[in-house]
């Protein structure tokens, strides 16, 4: 009888052990995929694509249709912020094919086939932008409350040519429903459209009623900021800059808005103090995010540093940088 009784124990040892790595193995996946999404967000592209590419090399019947899906996703994100354009579009395409019903793969799809549309010749950029619009609006379709999804197509609609379904007049249409989602975001883009028209001023009063509206005003003075440097305001726009750290000072969900601002300084080489000042600052900051790549922020910073003869400073931003994303080409490019 004892006997018999430890021969069952011993049989449901076994198949509890069983049923306990099949739960491990069924929820590995989950635990990996959003490893990875932190490596993303904090700008570790390297580790990301290691974590992801046993899901990506597995087939549906081993992880899950979602599963796999999102971790093509996952790998043409960081695909993306790497400049790697057709590699992150081709990954996107996965994730579409396996879920078709996921606003966000459609969306980012959008984004990755508009990159590749910029740098195409004239007859495939014709065909990508309306590939473009097809990904933007669908993603509409599926999630018409994303404030991601509405603001992408939007700016396609005043920025494309009405050869591949461009129009300011569609680009209004989107306005009005940002209006009742993310009020900020739909002045900024009345902002976007008078400038389209050459409306100068009511576009000044747009990106103002954005930031009067805002519930992260650091962002919306970054905005403003870009508004004045294309218009060549420079007083004006290292204002804004200033008025955008002190914004983000007080908000720690603003971080990325340093990252925006000091891009403007950087494009137009002035305020180098500033900018670095500002890029230290995203850096230092407990919340980083994909749209605000550390490692593209690394070498933004070196470059600057060595502008101002801190050569030894540059270098150690440049060896930041690879430490993160060791194929990031202007990275491996920087002199020092």
């Amino acid at each position: 009888m004892k006997t018999k009784l430890n021969a069952g124990r011993i049989l449901l040892g076994s198949v509890l052990a069983a049923f306990s790595a099949a739960v491990a193995w069924s929820d590995a996946p989950a635990v990996v995929l959003t490893q990875a999404n932190a490596a993303l967000q904090a700008g570790e592209a390297d580790r990301a694509l290691v974590l992801l590419h046993p899901l990506t090399q597995s087939n549906s019947n081993e992880i899950g249709i979602r599963n796999q899906a999102q971790a093509h996703n996952l790998e043409c994100r960081v695909r993306y912020i790497l400049e790697q354009w057709d590699r992150a579009a081709s990954e996107c395409e996965k994730a579409v094919d396996l879920d078709r019903e996921n606003a966000e793969y459609h969306l980012w799809l959008g984004r990755a086939l508009g990159e590749k549309a910029g740098r195409a010749s004239f007859l495939s950029a014709y065909s990508l932008g309306k590939r473009v619009r097809d990904e933007f609006e669908e993603s509409v379709r599926l999630n018409p409350r994303s404030a991601e999804s509405l603001g992408d197509l939007g700016e396609f609609y005043y920025s494309a040519p009405s050869v591949v379904g461009g129009g300011t007049d569609k680009a209004e249409k989107v306005v009005a429903q940002l209006d009742r989602i993310e009020p900020a975001r739909a002045h900024e883009m009345r902002g976007h459209i008078d400038e389209e028209h050459k409306d100068y001023g009511s576009a000044e009063r747009e990106y103002k009623q954005a930031l009067a509206v805002a519930a992260h005003p650091a962002f919306q003075w970054g905005t403003l900021a870009s508004f004045y440097r294309r218009r060549e305001r420079w007083m004006d726009m290292e204002s804004a800059a200033q008025s955008c750290m002190i914004a983000a000072e007080h908000d720690k969900h603003a971080a990325v808005a340093l990252y925006d601002a000091a891009s403007v300084l950087i494009r137009t080489n002035r305020n180098p103090v500033l900018a670095a000042k500002m890029m230290e600052s995203y850096l230092a900051a407990s919340q980083k995010t994909e749209e605000a790549p550390a490692f593209v922020a690394h070498v933004r910073l070196g470059r600057l540093k060595e502008q101002m003869g801190d050569i030894e400073g540059a270098k150690r931003e440049r060896a930041s940088a690879l430490a993160l994303a060791h194929d990031y080409k202007p990275a491996q490019e920087m002199k020092h």
